[in-house]
């Protein structure tokens, strides 16, 4: 028997962000080597462990290769069965279009979680379904997460999309809130080898500043760390802005002539001194006014903020603070500062620049964003009655149960609707509820373009790569499933299909239209990427305003009523909970939110579902490390073993996000092993940001006692 041949192929690992270019080795239908692209123009090499993780999804034995079904055993439990696709598809098929046309398109919810925006299949093919289901019940990972960066970017810059990338390899000065590259390799920030992109920065003599209320793996490498109570960043940036005003440091250059709102900002922060934002957030007073003076007079310099001022209470008001800073200082659409991208398939021509709050939940009244609600209402919708109930769920590659707020409550709310569809290849928290679980072909089965993460990184790159592996038979992509099942609700609901078009065609499409099209000298399309595997380099960030600004005269808008209204409400607000812990998420290298911990290899070694706890607050409690406590919120309570570490600010504990695994139902043999806790099961989905309406899982209040 001839022994097959090792052959090369050439990808871009879609497990984060980061598009870091990968070198494949296959012999026969086995990967058996995965190391980094050095041809790769952005990540230039660099790997992390979660590349291997390829391997591992694909040779899964718990993924999932045929559709599975929902049904009572005799011993009266539930239990999965395999069936065939067409018998799954006419079951899903039934069963929207009977919801629809027994209780309207709002009694269809649907959820998408993280790793959709990663697989090019679902992003291009979704409305091959979803036009026929235009529900008012969608949600996303997208409110428990970045959402108040989208919703700022629509109103200052006139597009959703519209994000300013740091310019890391060119800046001098960097102040970082909440984010923590170090693990997550750039978050709306693509950013592969960001370690030694931040060393460089120091090592040219620039400056990087953490702010933080853990001293995270990134802080360990920043010139300053400052600790900042959770929920407070808005006041440390609020403060910046006081004493750039009031010290005649605002210098907005070129800006000054396309931006509106400069005086009403002034107005809005003339009362938010250093000292008012020192007894907020616990930083001195006197550290706030340097910050701001070490912005203003940087040669270039960046603000910028993610996880940790996002998913709070006030974030919204926290990202259009950071864009305010880099616009009065110089530094926004500036090399060195904050630029937009100019990629090759420009979502922010083929997209809507989204819209906001033309409808609210029937609950408590939230806004919508993008034709979406925010998840924290999930709930409610599915358990309140009358007009635009729940009925039906469909989710699409999420997990919500574990990554979504009060994870308990939607955990028992699935139970109680009539049917659940879900596109997923595990059998997971969430999916076990599903009657019908549609599963895609694994990552290396079909072809990859990123269509999100090019247009928020630090380079203007793209590349193309095919299929490692042929997709099996009997098998299909996430897209053919919208397509195939577009066509069967339009055939049961007498409408007209979605045509289809493989979504290559589309990227295709899209590439020889763009910039770097059929109208230029590069020529793009997804033949010259094919034939370039490791990418092409189109060249540095570079500034584009005010042409790429969307707004009405193009012109960037600061004074926003409904954020400097939202500016009151954080003054005046006060803190009447009794409770003298605050929760902070954390993550590390090796996860990515629930979706990686079936892999052995990045499971195995030291325990990290652990509670972080200052020392000095393990002393007073009389703990020590290994110590299980039980941790406590207004919606329920998990129990974990605490680590002591000073990396932690006194009174701010820290668990995880994404475990909580082994539940009954599950086949996750790897992950269930390493089960954890939800952090989300004490998360609170009453605890939102109001302006935009994203989860505020970080700075949750809890109480701590030792388990009895």
């Amino acid at each position: 028997m001839t022994k097959p041949e090792i052959t090369t192929h050439h990808r871009v690992c879609h497990l984060c962000e980061a598009m870091c270019g990968l070198v494949i080795k296959t012999e026969g239908d086995t990967v058996v080597d995965i190391r980094g692209d050095k041809n790769d123009p952005l990540s230039r090499g660099h790997v992390c462990p979660k590349s291997v993780a390829l391997k591992d999804i694909h040779e899964d034995p718990d993924r999932l290769r045929k559709p599975l079904k929902r049904i009572r055993s005799k011993a009266g439990h539930y239990e999965h069965v395999e069936i065939e696709w067409s018998e799954a598809l006419d079951l899903a098929a039934d069963a929207l279009a009977k919801t629809i046309q027994t209780h309207g398109v709002d009694a269809v919810g649907a959820y998408f979680g993280n790793p959709s925006v990663h697989n090019y299949g679902m992003l291009t093919h979704q409305k091959n379904l979803f036009r026929h289901i235009r529900t008012r019940n969608r949600f996303s990972a997208t409110s428990v997460d970045q959402l108040p960066h989208h919703l700022i970017s629509m109103w200052c810059f006139g597009h959703m999309l519209l994000h300013p990338i740091p310019d890391v390899d060119r800046t001098h000065y960097f102040l970082m809130l909440g984010a923590n590259p170090i693990a997550s390799n750039g978050s709306i920030w693509t950013v592969p080898d960001v370690r030694r992109r931040l060393k460089a920065l120091t090592a040219r003599g620039g400056k990087l500043v953490v702010v933080d209320p853990r001293r995270t793996e990134t802080a360990e490498l920043a010139s300053e760390h400052l600790f900042i109570k959770p929920g407070s960043d808005a006041a440390f940036l609020l403060a910046l802005i006081h004493v750039l005003f009031r010290d005649n440091r605002v210098a907005p250059g070129k800006l000054a002539e396309f931006t509106d709102g400069l005086e009403d900002v002034h107005n809005a922060v003339q009362p938010l001194s250093p000292q008012w934002a020192s007894k907020a957030t616990g930083i001195e007073a006197s550290d706030i006014e340097r910050i701001a003076h070490e912005l203003a007079d940087a040669e270039t310099a960046i603000c910028y903020g993610r996880m940790g001022v996002s998913t709070q209470a006030y974030g919204a008001l926290c990202q259009w603070a950071i864009q305010v800073i880099n616009v009065i200082t110089g530094n926004f659409d500036k090399s060195g500062g904050s630029l937009f991208t100019k990629p090759a398939m420009d979502q922010i021509v083929n997209s809507s620049p989204g819209g906001f709050d033309r409808f609210r939940s029937r609950g408590r009244g939230l806004p919508e964003f993008n034709y979406e609600l925010p998840a924290a209402t999930m709930v409610e919708e599915i358990t309140t009655p009358g007009e635009g109930q729940i009925r039906l769920m469909f989710t699409g590659a999420g997990n919500p149960v574990l990554s979504t707020p009060n994870g308990r409550a939607l955990d028992g709310a699935l139970e109680t609707i009539d049917f659940m569809i879900s596109v997923d290849p595990a059998l997971n928290e969430t999916t076990r509820h599903a009657d019908v679980i549609l599963p895609p072909t694994s990552p290396l089965e079909h072809d990859h373009y990123d269509i999100g993460f090019h247009n928020l990184a630090i380079r203007n790159t793209a590349r193309y790569n095919p299929a490692i592996f042929d997709n099996p038979e009997d098998s299909l992509h996430d897209w053919e499933i919208f397509a195939e099942l577009g066509d069967r609700l339009a055939q049961r609901l007498d409408l007209d299909p979605v045509p289809h078009h493989a979504p290559h065609k589309l990227v295709d499409a899209a590439l020889k239209a763009g910039p770097y099209g059929s109208d230029s000298e590069w020529q793009l399309s997804i033949d010259k990427l094919k034939a370039n595997p490791s990418g092409v380099d189109l060249g540095a960030l570079e500034p584009s305003c005010p042409n790429r600004l969307k707004t009405p005269g193009k012109r960037i808008r600061l004074s926003i009523p409904e954020v400097l209204n939202d500016i009151t409400r954080f003054v005046e607000a006060t803190d009447t909970e009794d409770a003298p812990y605050r929760l902070i998420g954390r993550r590390h290298v090796r996860d990515n939110n629930s979706w990686m911990h079936n892999s052995h290899r990045l499971m195995k070694g030291k325990a990290r579902c652990q509670l972080l706890i200052h020392p000095d607050d393990a002393e007073r409690e009389g703990w020590n490390n290994g110590t299980t406590v039980t941790i406590q919120s207004r919606v329920g309570t998990v129990e974990s073993e605490i680590k002591l570490s000073d990396e932690m600010m006194p009174g701010v504990v820290s668990l995880p996000h994404g475990y909580g695994h082994g539940l009954a139902g599950t086949r996750s043999g790897v992950a269930n092993q390493y089960a954890g806790v939800s952090c989300n099961d004490i998360t609170d989905e009453q605890f939102v940001d109001q302006l935009s309406g994203n989860a505020a899982v970080n700075g949750v209040p809890v109480t701590l006692r030792a388990r009895i």
